[in-house]
């Protein structure tokens, strides 16, 4: 048994808070928000995120950093990108010893194009962690919490790293594979959201299945197109952290990104889908930071493009969809033939 903490109380973050107490580790859990600690400890439920699962009576949900922090072998951050750079800077002012630090958290910095564990290296000092892990796959918490079969990836720069990760939170419900691929498995993991609003917004205006896997299916080729500029292997995106994170994020009704992309569909202004919500859409700023870095590396990226304009320069989504069918014609091998090529010429 081990103590860990787990940064962010969200969904997701209960989920994997609630698979390594079933694996025997003591849990500690973390909010910023005073109220929701309380709620949690007092009803040992988490109403606002995952309503209809029951907490064990012993995982107790801090809002002190530093009472979270003291004495655990591990730190997981479950937390909106957006949060990331506060937060490490908060714990790396009370936090006294080594540590593995592991996050779950899909998403790309928009300003800098960091992704998040370039974040974490930037602000948490080397003496304070073995190496950063990052936990990625198709997974909803829903499903998660409800001990549902799942399995993700657990990337690091090093291998033992990743396997420590593995070990933390392998059962027999939730399987962990390991991956060398870092870059690969955290774009994958963030650029998928972007192709999960589109899928939302296909949905939302009443396409078929069809749209749905050309749009699947292309949205990969992108994917992979940025990906592998970046470092990746283009491998990476036909696993979990591509193929499948993208089949789950697509075609669910869990999914907060299909879900905003579906209510856009249907005339819903941003400001307000995001209001009705109430959480973090990934894919929204992952949009924006795609959409200046494909510029950025001169890389074609027609959807992210598309959606960008949905979502900042308040395109009809109609329009959009329009525009992409009627594109240049164009060999369906051409992404793969160059990215392969990319890949065993370098």
């Amino acid at each position: 048994m081990e103590k860990i903490a787990v940064l962010g109380a969200g969904s997701w973050g209960t989920a994997l808070a609630m698979v390594l107490y079933d694996n025997g580790h003591e849990v500690k859990l973390w909010t910023h928000d005073k109220s929701h600690a309380e709620e949690m400890n007092q009803t040992h439920q988490n109403i606002k995120y995952l309503p209809n699962i029951t907490l064990p009576e012993d995982m107790h949900v801090y809002t002190s950093l530093a009472e979270v922090v003291k004495d655990v072998s591990a730190i997981v951050f479950v937390l909106p990108t957006k949060a990331i750079r506060d937060v490490c800077r908060q714990v790396k002012e009370v936090l006294d010893h080594k540590v593995t630090i592991i996050h779950g958290t899909k998403g790309i910095e928009p300003n800098t194009f960091k992704r998040v564990s370039e974040i974490m290296e930037e602000e948490l000092p080397p003496e304070l962690y073995n190496d950063i892990v990052v936990l990625s796959g198709p997974s909803h918490a829903e499903e998660v919490s409800e001990k549902q079969p799942t399995t993700v990836t657990a990337s690091s720069k090093t291998m033992k790293d990743a396997e420590r990760a593995q070990d933390l939170f392998i059962n027999e419900r939730f399987r962990v594979y390991t991956s060398a691929d870092m870059v690969g498995v955290e774009l994958g993991g963030s650029l998928k959201n972007i192709i999960a609003l589109g899928a939302g917004i296909s949905d939302g205006l009443g396409y078929g299945d069809n749209a749905k896997a050309a749009l699947v299916t292309r949205g990969l080729a992108e994917i992979a197109r940025l990906g592998t500029a970046k470092g990746a292997d283009p491998l990476t995106f036909v696993g979990l952290s591509g193929v499948g994170d993208l089949i789950v994020t697509c075609t669910s009704v869990h999914s907060r990104n299909w879900k905003a992309g579906n209510l856009l569909a249907k005339g819903n202004k941003l400001e307000d889908v995001l209001a009705e919500m109430d959480m973090v859409v990934e894919g929204i700023r992952t949009t924006q930071a795609a959409y200046a870095l494909a510029k950025e590396e001169r890389i074609e990226m027609p959807i992210t493009t598309g959606l960008y304009q949905i979502l900042f320069e308040h395109a009809n989504p109609k329009d959009i969809v329009d525009q992409l069918m009627t594109r240049m014609r164009k060999h369906e091998m051409e992404d793969l033939s160059l990215i392969l090529s990319n890949r065993y010429t370098q």
